[in-house]
């Protein structure tokens, strides 16, 4: 985990995409932001970046691939899962189901997104500001 490395969010509904941009700008975070509609292009992504990306925030249902698919193909991938990339869900996607398959993929966080964009800030701030205090295996 780069803490200064690229945010990837995987969002395919482009309203949300313009309302995280418009948070993280906000919040006055410098990483430099991807976004993907689609699991696929940022399995495609990951393959092929040599950087190590800061975060993955996700969503779960997604078109081609989705969230908790993407989770297993990065966990279960030896090149990728030595990256040590943090992977949160932040869906609306909230049930029971959706919570325990996300765990049992080893996420390591389930966020719902708020309706106000007040409380996505405060989500994103929460989310962000946590990862950039823990540590993991390749900051030494």
């Amino acid at each position: 985990m780069d803490k200064t490395g690229t945010i990837i969010i995987i969002e395919d509904d482009t309203d949300d995409q313009f309302v995280l941009e418009e948070v993280f700008k906000e919040l006055g975070y410098e990483n430099k932001r991807m976004y993907f509609a689609d699991g696929l292009s940022a399995l495609d992504y990951l393959y092929s970046t040599t950087e190590r990306p800061f975060i993955i925030i996700s969503d779960i249902n997604l078109p081609k691939l989705n969230g908790l698919e993407l989770r297993k193909k990065v966990q279960t991938d030896a090149e990728l899962s030595l990256k040590c990339i943090p992977y949160v869900y932040f869906t609306t996607a909230i049930n029971q189901r959706a919570v325990i398959d996300a765990y049992s993929t080893s996420a390591q966080g389930f966020f719902v997104k708020p309706g106000a964009f007040e409380e996505i800030k405060e989500t994103i701030k929460v989310m962000i500001d946590y990862w950039r205090r823990c540590a993991a295996p390749n900051n030494f």
